[in-house]
């Protein structure tokens, strides 16, 4: 309140001397010069004031400047206070996630919820909390979160990362000391026994949860369930009962593809000199991340003054910020295909399940026996024990997605990439500090923290990155070619997934010189490019990062090259090409903030550009108007003219866009494919084309969308908002944008409601960032974070951006002090550091 004061006074003081100005007579171009000048004076005295009160009192101060959208300015002397800044602050707009999330770690669900209580989804993959439990139990039990918070760098965390955990943990518990746990504003926990203090301990099994959820974190079911077969019977029948290798790859690779089509990804595009109007540099960025739980990003600026300064986004508990800029860079990342993980598979001892061969010599399994607190049915508290083995390569698994690996005459092991990554905030650290792309691939480099994802970024000079330097297992194609298992050979061509033989040591991952740990591979093998065009990745391999240099040199375990493309890459490459070429409909050629910010917002679909006209005559054509579908013909004459009119766009007043969404969505299913030219290698953007509208299942399938519909009471040719809305309180909210299957940029994954629409959002846009570099001395930056900073549904931002995303604005970043001080929202909240 007192800077909101001081605020107010300097203004007053403004308009004094502009009057004052006036007085004196001088010309317009004079009095502006002159204006201006005293504007600057008097808002340095307003900031000057504001840093020396950081500075102030018996104990560091940290200030909080809450601008527009309940969007925190933290402002301190050191990391200590940034962390401090940073916890009390998302605790107070996310307390019930973030206690969720230490309560999950802690491995105390079953404790508080009950055993079968729902798992906390954003942390990994568990059919219940006490699987969940037992999971990160055994973690705890390792000990090897201590093991790597305890060491120095590379291997642990820098000492600017372990004052910004420090911190962060005072922060959160000032806030909750403060407000007390049954004053909690937020309903969900409120007065819940289980929102307690945390420790460092926490921030950083947080941390690791997160870097392993690609890995391990969604083997949880198959690491806690396998137990060894209890008779020689019973171990041939197990191994009798799997797969061909062959039938196994393909439903590998299914559930793979699903799995990526229904859960996160990203876009980022970074437009370097050539292709921008004003010569510098312009990124997009646009991580389609879950819209509830742990998993949400939560938006602030970091600022050590003279020392360091970035603003953007994190995942809620990470005290650093992983998608921004500072003054010369912005950044942002993109879930990448590198495999994180690896199987062994060892072959047993006869008699001695828990025993295998390694060069002949047998070997023990490690044997952890599990103990975790279930709350009963009557309240009162019992224990679950569960032995949980392992090999030396790591966790015994009974499973991965898509396929059973029984435990039996052999058995498999999974050895997590990541299982000795506690780097990430290192490197993020290190990004926020970076000058240029340069200084960001020597973070990559030096770092190796990331965990499962690609990097893109611009910077001032007009160059653009793309980086897949993160943690991923040194299986080259020699290792994988040499040491696959026949189930191996064919998922390590199709997916990726490297199953060796863990019988012979030999088959041991590899190490590489300029690796920061062994069994990773060194920065030089993965695929990095730098542009004065553009780069650009929407969650496929390196290959077409840009068309015009294709990336060939990587191991395959990093992804595929010469396969078809997602609609959404090709969406990605396409729509660059419009703007470079001034083929979009937009002014000029080249990017600017603007002209990025519409690409984005077109909502543009790849797949109707390439079908929608097909389909509106498939549709013409059917005798009477009405389509087959699987339960006999239907009524689609009013879709007909909707479709032909439609201009492909997912815009909340698209007409006929819902029935083509639920149309694409079942092309994929389509027997022998639904294109008629198929994919050609040489054409990777354009191809496959031409949808088979003689083809009795694609028009059965453009039918039983449109019988959904109509079950549904929703017209054919309705706006799409009418039917894709989000409600929040007491407002329904039209959303714009569509599934990854349409091809969209701005990707919205809905949940279908078979009587309302698509009500909810599951995952999609997230925290968007455009970011554009001139001549000027700061960035130009639009914001959005779609789902609003706090969860808490009576907070004044539980959706106000959301109703900005909603009506297809944005956020003007406010990231110099004169921009923070003259915010008209302006509201400034001090701690003393203890």
């Amino acid at each position: 309140m007192r800077r909101a004061a001081d605020v107010r006074a300097a203004r007053h003081r403004l308009r004094g001397r502009t009057g004052m100005i006036r007085a004196l007579g001088l010309s317009g171009p004079v009095r502006r010069v002159v204006g201006s000048l005293l504007a600057l004076l008097v808002i340095a005295g307003v900031q000057g004031a504001s840093a020396s009160a950081v500075q102030a009192g018996s104990g560091r101060q940290v200030v909080i400047r809450y601008t527009e959208y309940g969007i925190p300015h933290i402002k301190a002397s050191d990391f200590d206070g940034l962390g401090l800044g940073y916890g009390y602050a998302a605790a107070k707009d996310n307390i019930c996630l973030l206690a969720d999330t230490y309560l999950t770690v802690d491995a105390e669900r079953s404790r508080y919820l009950g055993a079968d209580a729902p798992a906390n989804s954003a942390l990994g993959v568990a059919a219940d909390s006490l699987t969940s439990d037992l999971y990160f139990q055994q973690v705890k039990d390792s000990g090897i979160v201590e093991r790597l918070a305890g060491m120095g760098p590379p291997d642990g965390p820098e000492p600017d990362v372990k004052k910004l955990v420090s911190g962060y943990v005072e922060g959160y518990n000032r806030y909750l000391s403060e407000t007390g746990v049954n004053h909690l504003t937020d309903p969900a926990c409120r007065g819940a026994a289980w929102v307690r203090p945390i420790t460092e301990l926490d921030v950083y099994r947080h941390l690791y949860a997160i870097t392993t959820v690609t890995g391990s974190g969604q083997l949880m079911n198959a690491i806690t369930a396998s137990q060894p077969p209890t008779s020689a019977a019973a171990a041939a029948a197990a191994s009798a009962a799997q797969v061909s290798p062959t039938e196994a790859a393909r439903r590998v690779r299914a559930a793979r593809d699903a799995e990526q089509a229904e859960s996160m990804g990203s876009n980022a595009i970074a437009v370097g000199s050539a292709g921008t109007t004003a010569g510098g540099s312009v990124l997009l960025g646009n991580p389609h991340f879950p819209w509830q739980g742990a998993r949400r990003f939560w938006q602030s600026q970091l600022t050590i003054p003279g020392k360091f300064n970035v603003s953007g986004a994190s995942l809620l508990g990470f005290p650093a910020i992983l998608i921004g800029h500072n003054q010369d860079v912005a950044w942002s990342h993109t879930v990448s295909t590198a495999t994180t993980f690896g199987l062994y598979q060892v072959q047993t001892v006869p008699g001695s399940p828990t025993t295998y061969l390694v060069d002949g010599k047998p070997e023990k399994m490690r044997g952890r026996s599990v103990t975790v607190e279930v709350r009963q049915p009557d309240g009162s508290l019992g224990s679950v024990e569960r032995t949980l083995w392992s090999t030396r390569y790591g966790p015994v698994v009974n499973a991965i997605p898509g396929i059973s690996l029984p435990w039996g005459t052999t058995a498999y092991s999974v050895r997590d990439a990541n299982a000795t990554n506690l780097r990430a905030l290192n490197a993020w650290l290190r990004i926020g500090r970076a000058h240029d792309t340069g200084d960001i691939a020597d973070a990559l480099t030096t770092t190796q923290g990331l965990p499962w994802v690609n990097t893109i970024a611009t910077d001032r000079t007009g160059s653009a990155l793309y980086a897949d330097i993160q943690v991923v297992p040194h299986v080259t194609n020699e290792l994988a070619a040499d040491c696959s298992t026949p189930l191996g050979k064919q998922v390590f061509a199709a997916n990726g997934l490297a199953v060796l033989d863990g019988s012979r040591g030999t088959c041991a991952w590899g190490s590489d010189s300029d690796a920061v740990e062994p069994g990773i591979l060194g920065p030089s093998r993965l695929p990095k490019l730098t542009r004065d065009d553009y780069v650009a990745n929407s969650n496929d391999s390196p290959w077409l990062a840009n068309p015009a240099a294709p990336l060939i040199d990587y191991p395959r375990i990093v992804g595929d090259i010469g396969t078809t493309r997602s609609v959404r890459t090709q969406e990605g490459i396409t729509a660059v090409r419009r703007r470079l070429s001034g083929t979009d409909g937009l002014p000029g050629k080249g990017f600017s903030l603007d002209t990025m910010r519409r690409t984005l917002f077109s909502d543009h679909s790849r797949v109707a550009e390439l079908a929608a006209a097909d389909t509106a005559r498939m549709c013409a054509s059917f005798e009477d108007g009405k389509a087959p579908s699987s339960s006999g013909p239907v009524d689609v004459s009013t879709a007909c003219a909707a479709l032909e009119s439609w201009d492909g766009s997912y815009r909340v007043g698209s007409r006929g866009a819902l029935l083509f969404a639920r149309f694409a969505a079942r092309l994929s299913s389509v027997p022998g494919g639904a294109w008629q030219s198929p994919f050609d290698p040489a054409d990777p953007v354009n191809t496959p084309n031409t949808l088979a509208t003689t083809n009795s299942a694609v028009q059965r399938a453009f039918g039983d969308a449109a019988a959904e519909l109509t079950a549904a009471g929703i017209a054919l040719d309705a706006p799409l908002g009418q039917n894709q809305y989000v409600t929040r309180g007491a407002n329904r909210m039209a959303i714009h944008g569509a599934p990854n299957s349409l091809g969209v940029l701005n990707v919205i994954t809905p949940v279908w409601d078979a009587e309302k629409g698509n009500t909810e959002v599951v995952y999609g846009s997230s925290f968007i960032q455009v970011v554009e570099f001139t001549a000027g001395r700061s960035p130009k930056t639009s914001t959005l974070l779609t789902y609003s900073q706090s969860a808490d549904p009576t907070s004044a931002h539980y959706a106000d951006q959301t109703a900005l995303f909603s009506a297809g604005r944005w956020v003007t970043d406010r990231f110099t002090e004169r921009d923070i001080a003259s915010s008209p929202r302006l509201r400034v909240h001090r701690l003393v550091a203890r």
